[in-house]
């Protein structure tokens, strides 16, 4: 990466990103996490922002739990690596960018907010279920849309569909579909929400054709100017952008194993299928069946 005189520091002035940068792509899930963990303000204060952004409230990150490798390890590269958090007002938060989401992901969703939920331990003489703190399930989701709406980040909780009432319960699931970010960029930057940014910001940051428009936005919000410095940190040094390439190179090769084999084997189905139904009309042929009785039975099968 070409060294940029004015990207070392805040004391340095404005951010920049310049179009020859060549910047980690922050939406595959071990470089989200190699960003927003590491022990520095900067960081600390980008994952205590974006929260806010999703949470629509002011949240400061105390603690993160490790409940997962931490960024630097090189081990157990088949996972995918969450944040696990608790706020200083006692809130448990799990946020997770996941760059290929499978299609059970909200399944997934709800399972692991009502782990988290009923994880908590509220065992003792002075405590009771009252002592429960809420809990949020976060999903920055990259290649796949779930809800046909326009609608960027969505917010579940428990509700009565058929009486139109909400349980105010503690558990929490949001989402954040970057594909809708497209519907976005061209909006004037300074009327932009924090939600827009943020989802503009991980969709096209590696995009050099909105390098001015992130740029804008780096100025605008401060917490998203925090975590491109941590970018730009990692980015820089070689041995993390070691590191974070090859766990990439190990999730993309999966990947696109993944997405061979289901490609072979909905060819093989395919043809399958085909030899099938040709031995189908040889025999009914044979048969001495009328033709437009043999393509009324297959168009049947067929349609099943």
């Amino acid at each position: 990466m070409k060294k940029n005189n004015n990207t070392n520091s805040k004391k340095a002035g404005p951010i920049q990103f310049n179009d020859s940068d060549e910047l980690l792509d922050i939406r595959y899930d071990n470089i989200f996490k190699a960003v927003f963990t590491k022990d520095t303000p900067n960081s600390r204060g980008a994952l205590s922002g974006l929260i806010s952004a999703l949470i629509k409230r002011k949240v400061t990150v105390q603690t993160i739990i490790a409940n997962e490798p931490p960024a630097e390890s090189v081990f157990n590269r088949n996972i995918r690596f969450d944040i696990a958090c608790k706020a200083k007002t006692g809130e448990f938060i799990n946020i997770e960018m996941t760059f290929y989401p499978e299609s059970y992901e909200l399944e997934r969703l709800e399972y692991f907010a009502s782990r988290q939920f009923s994880g908590q331990n509220i065992k003792g003489i002075d405590k009771d279920y009252s002592d429960l703190k809420e809990t949020y399930q976060i999903a920055i989701l990259g290649k796949e849309r779930f809800f046909s709406d326009e609608v960027l980040v969505h917010t579940f909780h428990y509700f009565d569909s058929v009486n139109s009432v909400s349980l105010p319960g503690k558990i929490r699931i949001i989402t954040l579909e970057l594909l809708k970010a497209e519907s976005i960029v061209s909006k004037p930057i300074n009327k932009m929400g924090i939600q827009e940014a943020w989802s503009v910001f991980f969709q096209y940051l590696t995009d050099c054709d909105k390098r001015e428009i992130i740029n804008e936005i780096l100025q605008k919000e401060a917490e998203i100017k925090m975590a491109s410095e941590t970018l730009i940190e990692i980015s820089r040094d070689e041995i993390e952008r070691a590191r974070l390439t090859s766990e990439l190179k190990y999730i993309l090769d999966n990947q696109s194993m993944r997405v061979s084999a289901k490609r072979e084997g909905e060819k093989i189905g395919f043809k399958k299928g085909e030899k099938k139904g040709k031995k189908e009309i040889i025999d009914m042929l044979i048969s001495g069946k009328p033709p437009q009785e043999i393509i009324k039975e297959y168009k049947a099968g067929n349609s099943k």
